[in-house]
């Protein structure tokens, strides 16, 4: 078992082979975990790889009692939940659940939890960052002033007015809500369409007006943002109907999942026209392929799913990690745990 000493790079004590067992897809590289947190971890866990597991799972099986996800890795296969007898929690980085099948992790009597309060005020700055680079054309704008062909700068250089103009939001939870609450400061209109109506209360709060209708949003709203969750009702929410229901001057903002949207449609409602522009911190897959003509439109704003990407928030997230496993450890309420309904669908 390989383990990075904390802080001062000397070797773990003898007695954190005592502690419990957590999964983790690694200590370094794009795909580990943060390695800032490392320390702070091997205080509570014996750290296992995936690959030590991989290479050696008949020993670090039955020590794994938890799953910890940063990045949407390491994957939960049922493979994986079958080979961890002694599993009782998984513990996601993120409010997004769509990569997990919560269904047969309960099947197996495993808990889950998430980080929803972590990443909501970070990645609700992202979508207000996105949406003013958008309709300000920032990105356009560095590039033209970096230009060594530019001698002028035209007068006519112009974007999109922010101040009064009118936000659809798609998806009013608490990241939708605080995208809300910085649309105010901004003299912003805003509208909302969601599963469930907020209270009147919180809509009066931030001004916003709820619209029954996903078509009525998308015909009234300067600038829609798709900050849903992922799932099967909600995977290509946006396609060419709903694209060709947007003004001709509206922008979409997505910091949501990429497959909310119909990439091919929105390529083409781009090209066309149809809208604005797009400013987009998701895509499907996540990176584009290098020729991917998103990458090529000059219409557009890409980010790379970095809505939580905060050293704050990251750490914010992990230590709320830390704490719903210690919490299922010790048969304690877990905090952010995620319960399904009847249905099947999160509670």
């Amino acid at each position: 078992l390989i383990h990075v000493g904390l802080c001062t790079g000397t070797p773990p004590a003898m007695g954190d082979q005592d502690l419990p067992g957590v999964l983790v897809s690694g200590l370094e590289g794009p795909h580990g975990i943060c390695e800032d947190h490392i320390g702070d971890l091997q205080k509570h866990f014996t750290l296992v790889t995936l690959q030590e597991f991989l290479e050696n799972n008949t020993r670090f099986g039955p020590k794994v009692q938890a799953v910890y996800i940063w990045g949407g890795k390491p994957a939960v296969t049922q493979e994986l939940l079958q080979s961890l007898p002694s599993l009782k929690i998984i513990a996601s980085a993120g409010a997004g659940l769509d990569h997990l099948d919560l269904k047969l992790i309960a099947s197996c009597g495993v808990k889950v939890a998430n980080t929803p309060q972590a990443v909501s005020s970070p990645t609700a700055d992202m979508g207000m960052a996105l949406l003013l680079a958008a309709a300000r054309r920032v990105v356009e704008g560095h590039r033209l002033a970096i230009a060594p062909d530019t001698e002028n700068f035209s007068t006519n250089w112009m974007g999109q007015e922010v101040t009064g103009a009118t936000l659809g939001i798609i998806g009013m939870g608490s990241i939708g809500y605080k995208i809300a609450q910085r649309a105010k400061a901004f003299e912003m209109k805003i509208l909302y369409h969601n599963r469930k109506r907020r209270k009147l209360e919180e809509e009066e709060a931030v001004g916003a007006t709820y619209c029954e209708s996903l078509d009525d949003l998308l015909q009234r709203s300067d600038f829609v943002l798709l900050a849903v969750s992922l799932t099967p009702q909600t995977q290509r929410l946006i396609g060419k109907r709903e694209l060709n229901l947007m003004k001709p001057t509206a922008i979409l903002v997505n910091i949501g999942r990429g497959l909310l949207v119909d990439q091919d449609a929105l390529v083409q409602a781009l090209q066309t026209g149809v809208i604005k522009g797009a400013a987009l911190d998701v895509t499907h897959p996540e990176p584009l392929p290098r020729d991917h003509p998103l990458l090529k439109l000059e219409n557009v704003t890409l980010t790379p799913h970095a809505g939580s990407a905060t050293h704050q928030a990251r750490r914010q997230m992990m230590e709320n990690l830390v704490a719903s496993i210690l919490a299922s450890l010790h048969g304690l309420p877990i905090p952010n745990e995620v319960r399904l309904n009847w249905d099947n669908s999160v509670a």
